[in-house]
């Protein structure tokens, strides 16, 4: 059976499943909607939370964008990894405890102010719309390649299949779909994944390929070196990125983690707090199978790529003989070759390969040839399109989408069809998992934390839930919007929204459990600084045409976050002490919300 019926048949296959469990779970009620329930198994729980958190960036994007940029990759790597032990251990217990399942719910009653209510929902729907862009691109992605449709196409499909899962099941259908997608993310990374470390290393573990020797007699990660310096790109583990931007961007993504909205609501999903830990300590075990193997995915792939694409002299490849891969993604608009010396092959290495004149970005591996979107992505380590002969046998003549890395993968090495199509499933349910885990989270902070909270307390709970599923569907449109026109790459997105989250988000939570005096005009000001610093920041180097060379003490857009952070807990902290301290019930109920003992179950709204 060829790849694209397979194609089909797995992706299909895996719609009906979602629809299907979406309709058995649906929601009855706005604690079902909103929390499904509470009675979620700590192991369901575990593998919904992991589902909800490895998103497209994570399945479809990391990989890729440590295969490029190599060593400055660890940065997401370790962030989004140490992030949720941190959001597990710090923050998700405490919250549990607390007993709002939202973060406007918790910032509103902790703070006890409808101002840092409002406040928290901006906050929530700015990171969540930043979160949901990344997710709608990686399904337009996948559907494109798969489908044989534009990307615009892929995300309106990927818009109507979000809408019947999270706007009929809420909270309990999303769950239960979402284990599910986990299982189709998981088998769907890690079979490819051990078939590449078999073919090309020998053994069938990539955890610890990038050691492994090849014939060569070299190691993945010396090959890398290698042939990254023979092209004239930075040596793969050396990287580019300063050490200061490094730690900012890892701190900005950790903090960024523990602060993400839809994952702090799964742990309001189970009955009790220790049942909130133990499905912490699932989901940490089942991301762990993805994320240890991502580095040895990278380098496998890249290995692979350079070899195919130049040949094993390094002297290119014909392109009439080139694997069909190549022109598949080509068709999809996310691979471009540019033959500048006109001799017929095929020639990659470090360089813009399209003409960078009239402000047009180029990359280490390309510009973007559609334009627009190529003055988007130009926010880091821009380089000159001019061939330099002392640092490369050619000029480039390929660009390729950083996105494409995993789902090209199996292609590349030349997998059975059934593992290409698997991918394809896998991708789209980690970025439609995480989807509507947002959009959820959106349509909860408008419906309950606006509506019900503040603007209209006396509505029914019937109402209350037709507030919800408009709002789910209002954010979908938007969502689809982003999804469009997005403002970079998967992974970059998702930085930007992680590093939103580290600066208005998880100070606030962090004061209001550890620090008893923390009061009213403390957080306000807080989240107004850290947010407004941060987004004014983000927004001037990405859209507002900043030179990188202007970088605050070279710190990246995604890595400001870290800024934001310091600056929020400076302001909220000299606020609060020079301001009148939150009343005395208040403090007593912080103080004994770190005593260890048990509480009961997640509030009905």
């Amino acid at each position: 059976m060829s790849v694209d019926m397979l194609s089909y048949l797995f992706i299909g296959g895996s719609f009906l499943l979602y629809i299907g469990i979406a309709v058995w779970a649906r929601a009855g009620s706005t604690k079902e909607f909103y929390v499904a329930g509470g009675g979620v198994h700590p192991i369901a729980n575990g593998m919904a939370t992991a589902a909800d958190w490895m998103s497209a960036a994570s399945f479809i994007s990391l990989a890729g964008l440590i295969s490029f940029i190599g060593r400055d990759g660890s940065a997401y790597l370790m962030g989004w990894t140490g992030g949720y032990v941190l959001l597990a251990m710090l923050l998700a217990p405490y919250l549990r405890k607390f007993g709002k399942f939202t973060v406007p719910d918790f910032v509103g009653d902790r703070y006890e102010s409808n101002t840092a209510r409002i406040i928290g929902v901006a906050c929530t729907i700015i990171i969540s719309f930043t979160y949901v862009a990344g997710q709608m691109r990686g399904v337009g992605i996948v559907f494109s390649r798969y489908l044989h449709v534009d990307i615009n196409t892929g995300v309106i499909l990927g818009m109507a299949i979000v809408f019947f899962y999270a706007v009929l099941g809420g909270m309990k259908g999303i769950t239960y779909t979402q284990v599910a997608q986990y299982c189709v993310l998981i088998l769907a990374f890690t079979v490819p994944a051990f078939f590449l470390s078999a073919q090309v290393t020998g053994h069938i573990l990539p955890q610890i390929g990038l050691g492994a020797t090849l014939e060569t007699g070299q190691s993945v990660l010396a090959t890398l070196d290698q042939l990254s310096m023979d092209l004239g790109f930075a040596q793969y583990t050396t990287g580019t990125k300063s050490t200061i931007d490094i730690f900012c961007l890892t701190v900005a993504l950790m903090c960024g983690t523990a602060g993400l909205p839809h994952v702090i609501v799964r742990f309001f999903t189970v009955p009790r707090v220790k049942d909130a830990r133990t499905s912490a300590g699932y989901a940490l075990i089942f991301i762990a199978l993805l994320y240890t193997a991502i580095p040895g995915v990278a380098g496998f792939g890249r290995v692979n790529l350079i070899q195919t694409l130049n040949g094993p002299d390094n002297a290119g490849t014909e392109y009439a003989a080139i694997p069909d891969w190549f022109k598949n993604w080509e068709n999809a608009g996310l691979l471009a070759w540019n033959d500048r010396n006109g001799d017929g092959k095929i020639q990659y290495a470090a360089g813009s390969a399209f003409d960078s004149k009239g402000g047009k970005p180029a990359f280490d591996d390309g510009a973007d040839p559609r334009g627009e979107m190529g003055q988007r992505l130009a926010t880091n380590a821009l380089v000159g399109a001019e061939f330099d002969a002392t640092k490369q046998p050619f000029a480039n003549e390929v660009y390729v989408d950083r996105d494409i890395m995993v789902l090209a993968n199996p292609e590349i090495a030349q997998l059975p069809a059934w593992v290409i199509a698997l991918v394809a499933a896998g991708a789209v349910a980690a970025a439609l998992s995480t989807a509507a885990g947002l959009l959820l989270v959106i349509s909860t902070a408008i419906a309950h934390d606006l509506m019900k909270t503040v603007i209209s307390p006396n509505i029914t709970d019937k109402q209350e839930l037709m507030y919800a599923r408009m709002a789910a569907v209002v954010a979908i449109l938007i969502a689809g919007y982003f999804g469009i026109n997005p403002p970079g790459f998967v992974a970059q997105v998702v930085a930007l929204a992680f590093g939103i989250a580290s600066a208005s988000v998880f100070p606030t939570l962090m004061l209001g459990i550890f620090y008893t005096r923390m009061n009213t005009q403390g957080a306000i000001a807080g989240m107004l600084v850290g947010l407004l610093s941060t987004v004014g920041y983000m927004w001037y180097f990405v859209f507002g045409g900043g030179d990188p060379a202007d970088y605050f003490m070279g710190i990246s857009p995604g890595g400001f976050g870290a800024v934001g952070l310091v600056l929020h807990f400076v302001v909220a902290i000299v606020v609060a002490k020079f301001t009148p301290p939150p009343s005395e019930e208040m403090q007593r109920i912080v103080a004994d919300l770190r005593i260890p003992r048990g509480a009961g179950e997640a509030h009905a709204h």
